[in-house]
């Protein structure tokens, strides 16, 4: 269904996409306004491009966020909502952003985390690729010094010792494969290092060198390229070499300013952040969600916040390396760069961590596009659904007819211009899938039973909650107005934005 068959480039020169993914990285750039953070590589390519200040998800988890950013449709179209579905088990014949520019004469070839490996085969997609990507990047990159990271993330000598003493118990009780690793984090898996180790001794580090290896080798070749670079930080463990960590002073860390449930909000649009419990420097606190009681330690709160700081401006240094050698190259004219984190992070807000939910702080993420012509900033809603047509605008392919989003090149020429009135998000609690809609000013969020996440079955009568935030007068989202009589015309004016993208799913 949809499949499509290879069109030709109506352009004699096709131009060459680069095609930066970021993994849990929220907008707390320089380009997005932050004034402590250190990102002068993306910031530089920002200018040089449009950033989208309104972007969000498809849903605030990275395996379903990148299938439906690949895919170019809804998560409900992929049916990847979890982080074990292969997309091609659900659509054998689905159409990939890469694949269709494979099928137009490009070569395709990628480095790090493009796709979740959780949702394609062990090619991270074959269909997508000229060749077989490198998911972990080329090993023989990592400083021999130091060699690759334990669990594939630490290099502080205690640490790797703790892991080889655990490893070896596991083996010693007869455990294989996976369940060696798994008995050793099970006692070693902090979520922060700070060594004092070049970049190339982590996984990132070595994902910019083998990068630039497959644009040297890109360079050579007559056809244009499509180059995917998935950077594997911030996400948990916040694991950076020193010199970034010194970048920043833990006690200016700006903690949350609002770390409680939203007055009159729904207990169903928290979660306990049960993905960074699984660490084992993190107390065992009994309920996240219990926001007046069970907060993280303040000395705990700033050593992560400082860490994830510290790992944007690792990436942000790897970015650089691999925007320098695009330029040395002479690459840059004739490419499109499209820079993007596959969701936003909570770092304390509402007391939540990690991703997981409906909120902004979560489903808001970073898309910077730079088609060599434009510049500026768009403050009007766009959704990462936007991508996959964009870029077949930028290098003149036709636009396959079945995706959902819309293409922004109207708006790369003109930034204020909207093109649509919301964007959407997802994700579920139980029995209920939430929907929020999100416009330049609020956000309005149905929560649906019955549904079993088939659009065309909604009904008005399974609704069980509503959340509806201001973010003009309310940017940390402290009180759901969505049944303040002064809010009576928004609520009417976002529900119909709920009932026109059901109409459209019938």
């Amino acid at each position: 269904m949809m499949a499509s068959l290879p069109l030709l480039s109506q352009a004699q020169e096709k131009k060459n996409v680069l095609f930066i993914a970021v993994d849990d990285m929220k907008p707390i750039l320089g380009c997005y306004g932050d004034k402590l953070v250190k990102t002068p590589n993306i910031d530089r390519l920002a200018k040089r491009g449009v950033v989208f200040q309104n972007n969000h998800c498809q849903q605030a988890v990275s395996a379903p966020s990148r299938a439906s950013l690949l895919c170019g449709v809804q998560p409900d179209k992929t049916k990847v909502w979890d982080l074990k579905t292969l997309i091609r088990d659900m659509n054998p014949n689905i159409l990939t952003l890469p694949q269709y520019f494979k099928q137009n004469g490009y070569y395709t070839t990628s480095v790090g985390k493009i796709y979740d490996k959780r949702s394609v085969d062990a090619f991270q997609d074959k269909k997508s690729w000229s060749e077989n990507p490198a998911f972990e990047g080329d090993h023989h990159h990592y400083d021999p010094k130091y060699g690759d990271p334990a669990l594939g993330y630490y290099q502080l000598p205690e640490t790797k010792k703790k892991v080889e003493k655990y490893r070896n118990e596991a083996i010693a009780m007869g455990k294989k494969g996976y369940g060696i690793t798994k008995y050793a984090i099970s006692f070693v898996k902090p979520t922060t290092e700070c060594a004092d180790v070049p970049d190339n001794a982590y996984v990132d580090g070595v994902l910019a060198l083998s990068a630039i290896d497959r644009l040297n080798k890109l360079k050579e070749k007559k056809e244009p390229f499509f180059l995917g670079v998935g950077f594997k930080r911030p996400h948990l463990p916040f694991v950076a070499p020193k010199k970034y960590w010194d970048l920043y002073d833990r006690d200016q860390m700006p903690l949350a300013p609002y770390q409680k449930a939203a007055v009159n909000g729904p207990l169903l649009a928290y979660h306990n952040s049960g993905e960074i419990r699984s660490y084992t420097d993190i107390p065992p606190l009994e309920s996240f969600s219990d926001i007046e009681s069970d907060l993280l330690p303040v000395a705990k709160q700033k050593e992560l916040i400082h860490g994830y700081y510290a790992a944007i401006s690792y990436v942000d240094a790897q970015i650089g390396k691999v925007l320098d050698k695009l330029d040395s190259l002479g690459l840059t004219e004739n490419t499109v760069i499209v820079l993007w984190g596959d969701h936003g992070w909570h770092l304390g807000d509402h007391g939540i961590w990690c991703k997981h939910t409906n909120f902004e702080q979560a489903t808001r993420s970073p898309m910077i596009i730079v088609d060599g012509k434009h510049s500026g900033v768009c403050t009007n809603p766009t959704e990462f659904l936007d991508i996959f047509p964009t870029l077949c605008d930028l290098t003149n392919l036709s636009i396959p007819s079945h995706l959902d989003g819309k293409s922004l090149t109207s708006v790369l020429a003109k930034p204020s211009k909207s093109i649509k009135d919301y964007a959407v998000s997802q994700f579920q609690r139980g029995k209920a899938e939430g929907y929020a809609f999100r416009t330049k000013r609020y956000r309005y969020v149905v929560w649906v039973n019955g549904m079993y996440r088939t659009p065309s079955n909604f009904s008005e009568r399974n609704i069980t909650a509503v959340e509806l935030y201001d973010y003009k007068k309310d940017p940390n989202e402290t009180i759901n107005v969505a049944e303040q009589k002064s809010y009576r015309k928004i609520k009417k004016q976002m529900h119909a934005h709920c009932l026109d993208y059901f109409a459209k799913r019938k």
